[in-house]
């Protein structure tokens, strides 16, 4: 089930972008087999596989891609697959005989994805790194944070997830329907930096428009405006405020009963300091949960900050189904959403058997049995 039924990927075994394309992957219906290592890489603090939520709705078999009876199971398994993924440092695919060369070779229609921070070449190429070093260099890290503070690490969603998982899973899925077109099979590189700075594509423009002259801070989507910003409720709680358009914006003051008349006009930056004051002093005079009786589900672009726990417990997140239970543990539902093709439930790490899995690639009983034992 799922838009990509029938789809074959193998995923060699990696951390951060890797896994997260190929749940994306598996959980649009796509057919995804995991080789992992024989011995386990020292991944820093091990997780229980249980907990490996982006390790769902795939098997995993275990080869030593030291040995060459590994290499050639592997090479016959990307033969008869539509794309394939690493997220090894360039050249390591190489070594192990596995690289593009080899792999289009056997299938010369495959769309061989890499996944890297640096990309396959230029002089940081066999650098290591990490999600925080790729944004630093894209120009994302010291756009955001708040005026007179250090640039504010974003989580790793910026770099591992939005630049690297997102443009490998979009690249991949460019390659196999050119390849279904020409017949062509090719590498896609992609390379967190390189994706990191696509999406930062729209905020180089409003620099180039000068809607982002200022320093860190004080601009309208970092932070600098009243109006785009969070604050603190009675109860040490956090609300957030995005009327950015003017309609919304005089439906926040028409609700706050505030007339905009006493105070400087919205656009007017020199005002916002006088504006945030005020809101700073509103916000705190009643609690989280009397502001959304109040402003949420309006006009004025207003949500409640909430922690994980409350995402999942928020009646909007309840009602669509955001969240979901796989294998005893509540995690975000697959996305997007389908309305012909939508794809079966996700089913938990190590519920998909090998032996279910290699089936899809045309091996006998005998010829399973011998590879997983």
């Amino acid at each position: 089930m799922g838009p990509l039924a029938g789809v074959k990927i193998v995923e060699f075994a990696g951390i951060g972008p890797a896994p997260m394309a190929a749940m994306l992957l598996a959980d649009m219906g796509a057919t995804v087999l995991r080789i992992d290592r024989v011995a386990p890489a020292d991944l820093g603090v091990p997780m229980a596989k249980e907990h490996e939520f982006t390790h769902r709705s795939r098997a995993t078999i275990g080869l030593d891609l030291k040995q060459p009876q590994a290499v050639d199971l592997a090479l016959r398994l990307i033969a008869g697959s539509d794309a394939l993924i690493e997220g090894f440092r360039p050249g390591v695919m190489e070594r192990l005989g596995l690289g593009p060369d080899q792999c289009l070779g056997r299938n010369p229609r495959l769309a061989y994805g890499r996944v890297t921070g640096w990309g396959q070449d230029g002089p940081l190429a066999h650098a290591a790194g990490h999600d925080l070093n790729y944004i630093a260099l894209t120009g994302a890290l010291h756009a955001i944070g708040r005026a007179g503070q250090k640039p504010t690490p974003p989580l790793n969603l910026v770099g591992d997830y939005g630049g690297g998982a997102l443009y490998l899973v979009t690249g991949l899925l460019a390659a196999i329907l050119s390849a279904r077109t020409t017949g062509v099979g090719q590498v896609v590189d992609a390379a967190m930096v390189d994706g990191a700075l696509s999406l930062m594509t729209p905020i180089y423009a409003m620099q180039a428009g000068g809607r982002l002259a200022s320093p860190r801070g004080e601009n309208q989507l970092d932070s600098g405006a009243y109006y785009y910003e969070v604050y603190e409720c009675a109860d040490g709680a956090f609300i957030s405020l995005a009327p950015i358009e003017a309609k919304f914006h005089a439906e926040l003051l028409r609700l706050l009963e505030i007339d905009p008349a006493t105070l400087p006009a919205q656009r007017d930056k020199a005002g916002w300091d006088g504006w945030k004051k005020l809101l700073t002093e509103r916000f705190r005079s009643r609690t989280r949960d009397d502001w959304c009786r109040l402003l949420e589900g309006s006009d004025a672009c207003f949500a409640p900050v909430l922690s994980m726990q409350e995402a999942h417990e928020h009646p909007h997140n309840q009602a669509r189904g955001a969240f979901i239970d796989v294998g005893g543990f509540r995690q975000p539902a697959p996305a997007p959403r389908f309305g012909v093709t939508q794809p079966d439930p996700p089913r938990a790490p190590g519920l998909v058997t090998a032996g279910e899995a290699l089936r899809a690639w045309g091996m006998s009983a005998a010829e399973i049995e011998a590879v997983t034992g």
